[in-house]
C-alpha cells in the first residue's frame, strides 16, 4: 500500500510516498529556514504564502522521485495540527481537493504522532510496548504507546518546549537560527564546566526549561557572557537540557517497563542528546536519521498508512485544528 504524505504545519513544506509503512519511495522537503533566519523565528503569514508557492511543485518532485502514477497511491495523508493555522490549511486544502478528484482516501495526520511514526522508517521495526521522547520547537512530550493508536501522556514541558529554549538560548549568545543546530555545533568547541539550573520538578515526568534559560538572560543582562565564553555557555546550556531530557525519559521506562525508548522531533537529531541517552538506557533505543528528525512528509505516511489500516480514515470536510492532541 502506497500513502502520499503532506506536511505543512510550520515551516517546511514536504511531500513523500511511503509504501506500507517503512519503505519510503520519495522524500521531498522545500526548507523555509533562510526566509525566516532573518526574523530570528517563524513569521506565520510568510510561512502560509510559501507553502502555497511551494505544494504543488513538492508533491509533482515526490511522485516523480517514486515514480508513481495516481494509480498506484492507495490513500493520501496530511497534517492537520497541531501547527500553525494558516499553514495548516494549505496542505489540508490540496489533500482534500486531491483526495476528491483522486477518489482516495483521506487520513488527517496528528504532527506529534507523526513524530513517533518516523520510528518506523528506519531498519528496526519498533516493538511494544514503548516509550517514545517527542522533542520540538514546540512539544516536549513522553509518550506511553502500548500499540498502534493507543497513547498515554506521561509528561510535558510545563513551559518552553526544549527546540524553544534552544532557540531562545542562541538569540541570547548571538548564535543565530535555528537555535538547536547552532547550539549543537558551538558546543563542539566548548566546555561544559559552567553550572546551570536543572528543573527536575520530582514526582512527575513533566518538564521545565524556562528556568535555564532565564538565567542565561540574567547572565547576558549582568555583562558576563563574551566570545570568550559562547561555546562553554552553549555546551552547558546544551547539558542542563540534556541531563533533564534524558534523566526523565530513562526514568519514566524503568517505571513503565517498556521494551524500546523511541526518540522522535528536531531536538531528537542533537547528537549529545542521542549519544547520552543510548548510552544510559538499560533498553534498546530507536533514534530517525536526522532527515526524519525534523519536519517530513515520510513520517506523516508512515503514519497515514498505520491508520487507514485501522479503518481511521477521515471525511473530507476534516478540520485544521492548531492544537490538536493525539487521540
Amino acid at each position: 500500500m502506497k500513502i502520499l504524505g503532506i506536511e505543512s504545519s510550520c515551516d517546511e513544506t514536504a511531500a513523500a510516498i511511503v509504501e506500507d509503512g517503512r519503505r519510503v519511495l520519495s522524500n521531498e522537503i522545500a526548507s523555509q529556514v533562510e526566509i525566516h533566519a532573518r526574523y530570528g523565528g517563524v513569521v506565520p503569514e510568510v510561512a502560509s504564502r510559501q507553502h502555497i508557492l511551494s505544494v504543488i511543485p513538492v508533491i509533482q518532485k515526490a511522485m516523480e522521485d517514486a515514480k508513481a502514477g495516481w494509480d498506484d497511491i492507495d490513500g493520501i495523508a496530511v497534517t492537520v495540527g497541531p501547527g500553525l493555522a494558516g499553514s495548516l490549511l494549505v496542505g489540508a486544502s490540496v489533500a482534500k481537493a486531491l483526495a476528491a478528484v483522486k477518489g482516495l482516501p483521506l487520513v488527517g495526520v496528528n504532527h506529534l504522532e507523526a513524530h513517533i511514526y518516523a520510528n518506523w522508517l528506519g531498519e528496526t521495526e519498533p516493538v511494544f510496548p514503548l516509550l517514545c521522547l517527542i522533542v520540538s520547537g514546540g512539544h516536549s512530550d513522553l509518550v506511553l504507546m502500548r500499540g498502534h493508536g493507543e497513547y498515554t501522556l506521561l509528561g510535558r514541558t510545563r513551559d518552553d518546549a526544549a527546540g524553544e529554549a534552544f532557540d531562545k538560548a542562541a538569540r541570547i549568545l548571538g548564535l543565530g537560527y535555528p537555535g538547536g543546530p547552532a547550539i549543537d555545533k558551538a558546543a563542539e568547541n566548548g566546555n561544559p564546566c559552567i553550572d546551570l539550573p536543572h528543573s527536575w520538578i520530582k514526582g512527575t515526568a513533566d518538564f521545565s526549561f524556562s528556568g535555564v534559560k532565564t538565567y542565561l538572560q540574567k547572565l547576558s543582562e549582568e555583562g558576563k557572557i563574551d566570545k570568550d565564553n559562547v561555546a562553554d555557555l552553549a555546551a552547558s546550556f546544551q547539558k542542563a537540557v540534556v541531563d533533564v531530557l534524558a534523566g526523565k525519559t530513562i526514568e519514566a521506562a524503568l517505571q513503565n517497563d517498556v521494551r524500546q525508548i523511541l526518540l522522535s522531533g528536531g531536538v531528537a537529531a542533537n547528537r549529545m542528546l542521542r549519544r547520552v541517552i543510548t548510552e544510559k538506557s538499560h533498553v534498546p533505543v530507536l533514534i530517525p536519521k536526522p532527515v526524519f528528525c525534523t519536519d517530513n512528509a515520510a513520517m506523516v505516511a508512515s503514519c497515514g498508512y498505520f491508520r487507514q489500516k485501522a479503518g481511521k480514515t477521515s471525511p473530507l470536510d476534516v478540520d485544521v485544528i492548531p492544537g490538536l492532541k493525539m487521540s
